[in-house]
C-alpha cells in the first residue's frame, strides 16, 4: 500500500525496491543496521515538498539521507521499519559563479564532484574530510574537518540554504542569493545548519569557494611534552598567520595502528614519539611569485628547537601527501586492530593538553585493558579520543561502551566545559548523552523552536 502511494506521488523510478539495492540505504557507514518502511529518491525540490505534504497527511516519518557517511547513525533507519528514507542523491546540479566565488549545489552533490567542477575555475570548497559526503549532509551536520583551523566549518562556508519545511504545505524556504552581508534579523540558515535536518529537509546549499592551493608544505613536529602543544600552536600562528592551514595531533598508538595496517606507508620516525603534530602551511600564491611555503614553514619551526626551554624536540619537513596519508590511515588502522570506542570531543583549545593528560591517566587506571589511540584536530580544540579493545583480548571487548563513554564525557563536559560531540552531530548513537549533559533551558528552547517547524514530528526520530 505504502509503495503504491509513493509510486503514484513520485513515480516508480523514485523507489528503491530490490533488497540488494536497499542495503546501502539501511546500513550505517560505521554504526547501525536498520530497516526502512520505504526508500525514495526524489528528483526535485518539488518532489520533496510533495512528499512532505503526503507524510504530514498520512502520518509517516521521514528520514533524510545524503551520502550516508555520518558516524552517529543520524541518517540510518531504526530496526522498527517506521521511517521513509528520503535519499537526496539525485539532487546533484552544480552551478559555479567564478566571480562571486560561490557554488549553488543540490543537496546530493558529493564534495568530490563539487571540487571537480570548481577546480575548472581555480576554486575549491576547502573542507577536508575522511569520507566523500554530500553537500546537503555537510550542512546538516555542520562538517568541519582537518583544515577548520584556517577555513572554518560549514557554518562559515554557507551563504544560502533551500529547505523544505515539515509543515502541512511542505513550504519551500529558499535564500540562495549568495549574500555575504545581510543583517535583517534572525539568520534562519544558521539556525538550521547542524541540526541534522530536524526542522526541515535541506535540498540545496550555496557555498563560498576559495582559490585552490598552489603550494603546500607539511611537517611532523614533536613537542617536548604534551603541555607544550599550546605554545607551539600559538607560536606558529604568530609566525605563519593565515598560511597555517592545519594542526593535527597523533598519538603513538594511533600512528602504530596506521603503520601496522598499512605497512607500505612511509615511516617518518625511527622510534614513534608519544605524541606529534602534523602541521601544514599553504597558499594560493604561486611559488614563482617569491613565496616558498616549505622554506617559510621550516624557518618558523626551527625557532622552536632553539634554546634550553625549546618547546620542540624534533621537526621533520616532508611531502604533504606522505604525512596526510599517515593521518588518514589511522581510522582504518584502529578498526583493523580491534573494537573501537570512538569519541569525538572538544574543549577550549588551551585545554587540549590538560584534558588529554587527565583522560589518559584516568582511563589507564579504570580501564587498563583498553588502548588509548587518540588523534585529531588539536588546532581547533577537537580530539578523537578513541579507545581500542584489542582483538585478542575478549575481556576488553566485553567492557560496556556506555560506561566508558560516560566516564570520559563526565570529565570532558563537567570538568572542562567541553563537548561530547565536536563535529559528528547527534544521532541515535549518542542522543541519550545529549539528555544527560545539555543545558536544560537551552534544550527546552530548542524543542520549542523545532516543535514550531515540525509540529507533528515528521522529522524527529
Amino acid at each position: 500500500m505504502l509503495e503504491q502511494e509513493l509510486t503514484q506521488l513520485l513515480g516508480a523510478d523514485a523507489l528503491v525496491i530490490h533488497p540488494d539495492d536497499r542495503v546501502r540505504y539501511e546500513k550505517g557507514y560505521r554504526y547501525g543496521d536498520g530497516r526502512a518502511a520505504a526508500i525514495v529518491r526524489p528528483r526535485t525540490v518539488h518532489d520533496v515538498s510533495a512528499l512532505m505534504r503526503y507524510a504530514r497527511e498520512a502520518g509517516h516519518s521521514l528520514l533524510p539521507q545524503g551520502a550516508h557517511t555520518g558516524l552517529v547513525g543520524a541518517a540510518t533507519p531504526g530496526a522498527g521499519g517506521k521511517h521513509i528514507v528520503v535519499s537526496l542523491e539525485l539532487l546533484r546540479e552544480v552551478t559555479i559563479d567564478p566571480v562571486g566565488r560561490t557554488a549553488v549545489c543540490g543537496a546530493g552533490v558529493l564534495l568530490s564532484a563539487l571540487n571537480a567542477a570548481a577546480a575548472e575555475h581555480g576554486l575549491t570548497l576547502p573542507i577536508d574530510l575522511g569520507a566523500d559526503p554530500s553537500i546537503g549532509g555537510m550542512a546538516a551536520a555542520n562538517a568541519g574537518g582537518a583544515r577548520l583551523t584556517r577555513y572554518g566549518d560549514m557554518r562559515r562556508q554557507t551563504l544560502g540554504l533551500q529547505v523544505v519545511l515539515a509543515d502541512e504545505d511542505g513550504t519551500i524556504l529558499s535564500d540562495m542569493r549568495g549574500l555575504r552581508k545581510n543583517n535583517v534579523g534572525l539568520d534562519l540558515k544558521q539556525m538550521l545548519i547542524g541540526t541534522g535536518c530536524a526542522g526541515g529537509i535541506i535540498t540545496a546549499v550555496e557555498v563560498e569557494l576559495q582559490p585552490v592551493v598552489t603550494q603546500a608544505a607539511t611537517a611532523l613536529v614533536v613537542p617536548r611534552s604534551v603541555d607544550r602543544i599550546g605554545t607551539v600552536l600559538a607560536g606558529m600562528e604568530r609566525r605563519l598567520g593565515p598560511f597555517l592551514t592545519a594542526c593535527e595531533g597523533m598519538s603513538a598508538n594511533a600512528i602504530a595502528a596506521a603503520l601496522d595496517h598499512h605497512p607500505a606507508l612511509p615511516r617518518p620516525f625511527a622510534s614513534i614519539p608519544p605524541f606529534c603534530l602534523l602541521v601544514e602551511a599553504s597558499s594560493s600564491i604561486p611559488m614563482d611569485d617569491g613565496l616558498d611555503m616549505e622554506t617559510m614553514l621550516a624557518n618558523s619551526l626551527m625557532e622552536f628547537l632553539e634554546g634550553e626551554d625549546a618547546p620542540l624536540s624534533d621537526v621533520i619537513i616532508g611531502r604533504g601527501t606522505d604525512f596526510w596519508r599517515l593521518r588518514h590511515a589511522i581510522s582504518d588502522g584502529l578498526k583493523a586492530s580491534g573494537k573501537v570506542i570512538g569519541m569525538d570531543i572538544a574543549v577550549r583549545r588551551s585545554d587540549i593538553a590538560a584534558v588529554r593528560q587527565a583522560l589518559t591517566s584516568r582511563v589507564n587506571a579504570r580501564f587498563p585493558a583498553l588502548r588509548i589511540c587518540d588523534f585529531g584536530h588539536v588546532g581547533d580544540g577537537g580530539l578523537h579520543f578513541n579507545l581500542v579493545a584489542p582483538s585478542d583480548d575478549p575481556a576488553a571487548g566485553a567492557i560496556d561502551e556506555d560506561l566508558v563513554r560516560s566516564f570520559v564525557y563526565d570529565t570532558v563536559v563537567r570538568e572542562f566545559g567541553g563537548s561530547f560531540s565536536a563535529e559528528h552531530g547527534i544521532g541515535p548513537a549518542n542522543v541519550h548523552f545529549l539528555e544527560r549533559y545539555a543545558d536544560v533551558k537551552g534544550q527546552a528552547l530548542s524543542r520549542a523552536i523545532f516543535e514550531v517547524l515540525d509540529p507533528v514530528g515528521i522529522l524527529r526520530r
